[in-house]
């Protein structure tokens, strides 16, 4: 016999033993697709139908079965527009969240860097307690800050809704800067004070461009959250310096609901912030991974 031939043997035999694992990868990825396109409608869904609203009259919203085909419209857009509030709500929503996330990251970056290099009594109880801050519902807070804001005669201002971002933002910002700054190896640090350096000057020129991709991951994070919240701006102002997400108020009416004019409000809230977090994406994965693997 050739010795060639077991190797044919082999080779023809080796397809019909590798065929059994094959299907089942292409099942387990089928099943893996499957899933995900549902979880995919789970989230996107509502979002599609609000944009869906947004384009329709009144009656084909409350069309039963719910229309597929329809002739958009751009009215409840138009309507919103004609409004003349949009506008100044944007602007109020740009500075809060600007002013919030810049003041954040000035207050959170020295005390995260504390809490990571030094050590001191009870320093992990009082780093509970600053993460505890941000664990409270706005709600609870919410009254102290109008009580306080109306004694002092701040509300309805930028300045009393930065602030009470400020008291949510700043915990949850020194928790995140904290991690990535005690993934950077303290040698890095002794090394550069060896050099030279002082502990300031180590920290600007050293540690800080290391863990720039977390301060970049927390600061997005920053303004998803300022963007998005509603409580406080319900709460704390009347007209001068609403955001943007307590537009969807005005169409609470005695009436009814505005539906149309409200999913036209509501998608224009929240596209920006989506299409923010698409281009960003990359760096926000790339900081919230930071440190993950570790030795």
């Amino acid at each position: 016999m050739s010795p060639i031939a077991p190797r044919a043997r082999a080779r023809a035999v080796q397809p019909a033993l590798s065929r059994r694992p094959r299907a089942g990868r292409v099942m387990t990825g089928a099943v893996n697709e499957l899933v995900s396109l549902l979880v995919l409608l789970l989230f996107l869904g509502p979002f599609l139908w609000m944009v869906v609203m947004s384009f329709q009259t009144r009656t084909q919203i409350f069309a039963r079965p719910p229309l597929i085909w329809f002739r958009p419209t751009l009215a409840n857009y138009t309507d919103l527009m004609n409004r003349g509030v949009f506008l100044d709500y944007l602007q109020n929503s740009l500075v809060v969240v600007v002013l919030t996330v810049l003041v954040s990251l000035a207050f959170a970056i020295p005390a995260a860097y504390g809490f990571a290099r030094f050590r001191f009594r009870r320093r992990e109880d009082l780093a509970f307690w600053v993460l505890s801050i941000r664990m409270a519902p706005p709600i609870a807070v919410v009254i102290p800050y109008f009580l306080i804001g109306s004694f002092l005669g701040i509300l309805d201002t930028r300045f009393v809704l930065v602030v009470a971002y400020l008291s949510f933002n700043i915990p949850f910002a020194i928790w995140m800067i904290r991690g990535f700054i005690e993934d950077v190896p303290v040698e890095v640090e002794e090394a550069a004070q060896i050099d030279g350096c002082s502990r300031f000057q180590a920290l600007r020129r050293v540690t800080l461009p290391l863990v720039g991709g977390g301060i970049a991951a927390t600061a997005i994070l920053l303004v998803i959250q300022s963007w998005n919240e509603f409580a406080f701006a319900l709460f704390l102002t009347t007209t001068e310096a609403r955001t943007l997400p307590t537009i969807v108020t005005q169409f609470l009416t005695f009436q009814g609901v505005v539906w149309g004019e409200m999913a036209a409000a509501a998608s224009i809230t929240v596209i920006p912030i989506v299409i923010f977090a698409i281009l960003v994406r990359k760096q926000l994965i790339t900081g919230l991974t930071f440190g993950a693997i570790k030795e």
